[in-house]
C-alpha cells in the first residue's frame, strides 16, 4: 500500500501530525498505524497552556472541550526543604482567578490561557477520531513489524494486523510513503532500525509507579470546573494528584531507583505507604477506591542523537523525554508534532531548502527537551527533601556551577536560551521568564532581582554576533525571521522580541523604551493585548540576562515602577 506520510502510532503526537497535515494539505494520503484499541489508558494526563492553542489549529478545541475535562488553572506545590510545610501555587491565571463561565465554552478570553487536566484514554482517542475524521486513514491493531531500511532512508514498513485491520489491510502488508513519522514512543523502532544512540543529560533516575482512583475529592474547586493539579513532595519521593473528571483521578508516586532498590519493598508496598505519609494526599482519597491498575516504569530522561534522517522524522516520547515534575511531556510532545507537520508540509511542497528545515526541527526541539530536563535538575536538586539524590543533585550543581542563591540560579537556567519561536517571547521549555523567577525565588528563600526595577537605561550590545535565520511554524508553513547569534544565544527579531529590539535602536531611556514598545507594536501590527506592555518588558529582561542589552542607572533618570513579576 502506498501513501504520503506514514505516521507509527496514533497518541497525541501522530494524531496531532496527522490532523494538521489533511487540515492544510487536504489531498495528502495520510495513514496513522496504531498497535491498540483506543480507548486505552495512558499516563501524562497534566497539560501546559500551549495546548489548547495546538488543538484550536487542530480543529479539536471544541471537542475537547466538551469531553468536560477539569480546568487546569495551575498548581499547588508542597516543596522545598524538609521543614518547609506550606502550601504554594503557581497560576496560569492571575491569582488563579478562573471567572465562572458556562461549560462548554469558547477558544477565547481566559481559556487562552489555562489548560485541562484529561483522562488520556478519552482525550487520545478524541483525537484519533479527529485526525480520522480530517481524512486520515487510521488503522488500529496494526504493528509495525520491521522497518525496511536502504541507508539513511526508510524502503518501507511490513505491518501485522488484526481485527477490522486486517479484514482492509490484510495481515502481513508493506506500506511504501514518501515520508515517514515515529511517533510510537520511547522505544522507537525507527530509532532503533537506524541505529539512533539517546544519551541523558543528568545523573537522576527515578522511577513512577501510579493507579487511578473513583470519587476522590477534589482539593480545590475554582470558577466552573476549575482546580490545581497537586504536586507534594514527602522525605523520599513526590506524589502527583491529577483530577481526571468529577470521579476519576489519576494519582502517582515518583522515587529514585536507588530508594527503590534499596527500600526492598514491592511497587505497591512503596505507593501505598507514600500516600499514608503524605497528609492532604491522604485525606483527598480517604473515601475514595483505588481501581487495582497499579503500573510502574522509570522515567529517565533522554535525549536522541538525531530527529530526522532522509525521509523520516521522531516526533513525542521517541524524541525525548523530561522528567514529569514540570508537566512537559504532552506539551513537549505536541509542539513537536505541529514542526514534523509544518515540515513534511514544506518538503512536499518543495518551497525552501530541506537541509535548513530538517536541521531546524532537530536544532529546535533537541533545545526544548533538553531544556526542561535542565528546569527539573535544578528543581530537584533546590528540595532537601531528596536525601538519596543528595549525590546526583551535588553533581549536577557542580557540573553547572549553580549554586541556590536565586539570582545564581536564574543565570543558570537563562543560558539554555529564553527565545521561544511560537510566541516570540521568553521562555525555558514551556515556562515564562516571569515563572522561572518565581521558581528560583521561591526555592532560594529570596528575592530573584529584576534589571527593569533596578536600572533605567538599556542599550543594545551585539559584539561578535552576526545574522543567520530561525524557522518559525505558522499556518503550515516554516518561515524564514532573521535572528542574531552569538555562541549558543539567539536573538530572534520576530514578534515581542522584534518590538524590543527595533525599540532599542531609537530609545534608551526606561520610561521612554515603554512609549516606545507600544508604538513599535503597532507598526509591527501587532494585535492590541492588555500584557502588551508586560511582555516587552518581561523580554527586554531576558534580553539582559542573555548579554543582548547592557543595563545601567543614572540617578538623573526615573524607574519603571510596579511592573509585575508574578502571573
Amino acid at each position: 500500500m502506498k501513501c504520503d506520510v506514514a505516521i507509527i502510532g496514533g497518541g497525541p503526537a501522530g494524531s496531532t501530525v496527522g490532523a494538521l497535515l489533511r487540515k492544510y494539505h487536504p489531498s495528502l494520503d495520510v495513514v496513522i498505524l496504531e498497535r491498540e484499541t483506543f480507548p486505552r489508558d495512558h499516563v501524562g494526563e497534566s497539560m501546559l497552556p500551549v495546548i489548547p492553542h495546538i488543538l484550536h489549529e487542530m480543529g479539536a478545541w471544541d471537542k475537547v472541550e466538551a469531553a468536560n475535562f477539569p480546568i487546569k488553572v495551575g498548581a499547588t506545590y508542597r516543596w522545598g526543604q524538609p521543614t518547609d510545610t506550606d502550601l504554594w501555587y503557581f497560576y496560569f491565571l492571575p491569582q488563579g482567578n478562573l471567572k465562572p463561565e458556562p461549560r462548554p465554552a469558547k477558544f477565547s478570553g481566559q481559556r487562552m490561557m489555562t489548560a485541562f487536566q484529561v483522562d488520556r484514554a478519552v482525550y487520545d482517542k478524541i483525537l484519533l477520531d479527529h485526525a480520522k475524521e480530517l481524512g486520515c486513514r487510521v488503522f488500529e491493531n496494526t504493528k509495525v513489524s520491521k522497518v525496511a531500511r536502504a541507508g539513511d532512508r526508510i524502503d518501507h514498513l511490513d505491518i501485522l494486523a488484526t481485527g477490522d485491520a486486517a479484514e482492509e489491510l490484510g495481515e502481513d502488508t508493506e506500506i511504501e510513503a514518501r515520508y515517514y513519522v515515529d511517533a510510537s514512543g520511547g522505544n522507537s523502532i525507527v530509532r532503533s532500525t537506524m541505529d539512533v544512540p539517546v544519551h541523558s543529560p543528568t545523573s537522576l533516575r527515578n522511577i513512577a509507579i501510579w493507579d487511578y482512583w473513583i470519587n476522590a475529592e477534589w482539593a480545590e474547586s475554582v470558577g466552573v470546573g476549575g482546580t490545581y493539579v497537586q504536586v507534594m513532595s514527602i522525605d523520599w519521593g513526590w506524589l502527583w494528584f491529577i483530577p481526571l473528571s468529577a470521579t476519576r483521578t489519576s494519582l502517582g508516586l515518583v522515587t529514585s531507583a536507588e530508594y527503590y532498590k534499596a527500600s526492598g519493598e514491592s511497587t505497591e508496598a512503596l505507593y501505598k505507604r507514600a500516600i499514608s505519609e503524605e497528609p492532604r494526599i491522604r485525606a483527598l482519597v480517604e473515601n475514595a477506591t483505588n481501581e487495582n491498575q497499579l503500573q510502574a516504569t522509570k522515567d529517565w530522561s533522554y535525549i536522541a542523537d538525531r530527529l530526522v534522517g532522509e525521509n523520516w522524522f521522531l516526533a513525542g516520547d521517541a524524541c525525548g523525554f523530561a522528567d514529569p515534575i514540570l508537566a512537559a511531556g504532552m506539551s513537549l510532545a505536541q509542539m513537536g508534532a505541529r514542526r514534523v507537520a509544518f515540515s513534511i508540509l514544506e518538503l512536499v511542497q518543495g518551497s525552501v531548502d530541506e537541509d535548513w528545515i530538517k536541521g531546524q526541527y532537530e536544532k529546535i526541539q533537541r533545545k526544548n527537551i533538553g531544556n526542561h530536563i535542565r528546569f527539573a535538575d535544578y528543581w530537584y536538586s533546590a528540595n532537601g527533601r531528596f536525601t538519596d539524590l543528595k549525590e546526583y543533585c551535588t553533581q549536577i550543581a557542580k557540573d553547572a556551577g549553580l549554586t541556590l542563591d536565586a539570582n545564581a540560579a536564574f543565570q543558570w537556567l537563562g543560558t539554555g536560551g529564553f527565545s521561544d519561536e511560537i510566541s516570540g517571547m521568553p521562555f525555558v521549555g514551556s515556562y515564562r521568564l516571569t515563572t522561572i523567577k518565581e521558581f528560583t525565588s521561591k526555592f532560594a528563600g529570596e528575592t530573584t532581582d529584576w534589571s527593569v526595577l533596578d536600572n533605567n537605561v538599556f542599550e543594545l550590545d551585539l559584539a561578535g554576533a552576526h545574522e543567520e535565520q530561525l524557522a518559525v511554524y505558522e499556518n503550515g508553513h516554516v518561515v524564514r525571521v532573521p535572528c542574531l547569534v552569538r555562541g549558543d544565544k539567539v536573538l530572534p527579531i520576530y514578534k515581542i522580541y522584534g518590538i524590543v529590539y527595533k525599540s532599542l535602536q531609537k530609545e534608551s531611556e526606561i520610561q521612554l523604551l515603554a512609549e516606545r514598545f507600544m508604538y513599535q507594536a503597532s507598526l509591527d501590527r501587532m494585535p492590541p493585548s492588555p500584557e502588551l506592555g508586560q511582555f516587552c518588558t518581561e523580554t527586554l529582561e531576558a534580553m539582559v540576562t542573555e548579554g543582548w542589552v547592557k543595563a545601567s542607572y543614572d540617578a538623573t533618570l526615573p524607574t519603571l515602577r510596579g511592573y509585575p513579576t508574578g502571573g
